[in-house]
């Protein structure tokens, strides 16, 4: 291995995509072997190091390149469950369109798909155990992994997705019952199958999509409902579907009497700013469930100014005081971005500063600094350590220093 090869090879496992984009500019291989024998591209996907998979690819890396087991690095992404490793590598080199290649990937995710991620893994193993097994979340936070280590190899259950996102590429339409019987094979919907489905369904975005959806509003199975709900949303969200899907949800949220699917219903609502919509928000103000609660303040109707009805005001005012924490968190965080300034929001503000939840006191203490209000200083003490580096937008915690800049140059309003 030439020194180059070396200094790219300890880059890529240092997971250094910057230092691997400045080895590559300066004339390094993208296709450069590892220790291993094996391309680098084969080490950043068996770490599930997506960013610098893209690095390499980008550079010109071969992620159809033969491998001596017979494999691909893209193939090894798919093995893996790494579905933003197997995006990514596509998207990096463009369509595919030799059709052997195209059904290599189809058979090898739909293996996976079929046999259940463990069950294959004991398979390709022949290990019998013990399996760690862990949950990641995902780079964008949108889903859950279930990890596995068996044997010495590491993957992750996000077949599935994979699965579905070929089969759009590949111009292939699966029908909707079968894309919703991977999402329910899931634990739930914050899971990757789940995610999947939805994905390529909410893509799709068409009649037939829209009706098949709308038609499991009165399924006895509360998942599909939570499923339905969600792909109305989103679809309305992007088609000529709004009007659609306001006449769907309005009844269905004084229908729904699980609290779980209510929720979705009433996130539903919230992109749509009419009186009907802050109605049915309002009658779930003293709902049993605090989750319902927690929903309440996004149906409000705002105005031009970002503000609402005093009755809607009345309504996150009382939510602040109300017995479940996550409730107060919510309407609380909803306050501290309400333009008005009137001192009863200032004053629910201030009786959040002592919340069990640090974000809640995070909200408040940048709500009564937006307002100038003196009870900031003192509530930033509450908040408690926080690691700066770890919040992508540190405008929040800032909000105490513009406050004494407002005082010292006399810009700060008086109270």
């Amino acid at each position: 291995m030439s020194a180059a090869d070396s200094r790219l090879a300890a880059a890529v496992r240092g997971r250094d995509a910057a230092a691997v984009g400045e080895l590559l500019a300066a004339g390094s291989d993208p296709d450069a072997l590892g220790e291993d024998g094996l391309p680098l591209l084969c080490a950043a996907v068996a770490s599930y190091d997506v960013p610098v998979a893209e690095v390499l690819v980008a550079a010109g890396a071969d992620p159809y390149r033969r491998l001596p087991d017979g494999s691909t690095p893209l193939l090894r992404a798919v093995d893996c469950g790494l579905v933003a490793g197997v995006t990514a590598l596509l998207d990096g080199t463009g369509p595919v369109t030799e059709a052997a290649v195209r059904a290599e990937l189809l058979d090898r995710a739909r293996q996976w798909h079929a046999t259940g991620t463990l069950a294959e893994l004991r398979r390709r193993t022949g290990a019998p155990g013990p399996v760690v097994r862990v949950r990641v979340r995902d780079a964008n936070a949108f889903t859950d992994y279930e990890q596995f280590t068996l044997g010495g190899v590491t993957v992750r259950e996000g077949h599935s997705e994979i699965l579905g996102e070929l089969e759009a590429r590949f111009g292939i339409r699966t029908p909707f019952e079968e894309l919703l019987g991977r999402a329910l094979a899931s634990p739930g919907p914050e899971h990757a199958d789940w995610w999947g489905s939805f994905i390529v369904l909410c893509r799709r975005g068409d009649d037939e999509t829209w009706g098949s959806a709308a038609a499991l509003r009165s399924h006895p199975d509360p998942l599909r409902r939570i499923f339905a709900a969600q792909l109305l949303k989103a679809v309305a969200e992007t088609g000529p579907y709004e009007r659609r899907a306001l006449e769907i949800f309005l009844p269905w949220a004084v229908e729904e009497k699980d609290p779980a699917v209510l929720c979705a219903v009433l996130n539903g609502l919230t992109d749509h700013d009419t009186p009907e919509a802050e109605a049915v928000g309002l009658s779930f103000l003293a709902h049993p469930d605090p989750d319902v609660r927690c929903m309440v303040p996004y149906t409000l109707m705002l105005s031009d100014r970002l503000l609402t009805t005093p009755v809607a005001l009345d309504a996150v005012l009382t939510l602040v005081r109300d017995e479940d924490a996550d409730v107060r968190r919510v309407a609380g965080a909803w306050l501290s971005e309400y333009p008005d300034n009137t001192p009863e929001i200032a004053d629910a503000l201030a009786s959040l500063l002592g919340h069990e939840d640090q974000m809640a006191r995070v909200w408040a203490v940048h709500g009564l600094a937006q307002r100038d209000d003196p009870r900031c200083v003192a509530g930033e003490r509450l908040v408690g350590p926080l690691e700066r580096e770890e919040w992508p937008d540190t405008w929040m915690l800032d909000g105490v220093r513009r406050y004494e800049e407002r005082l010292r140059d006399g810009s700060a309003r008086k109270l």
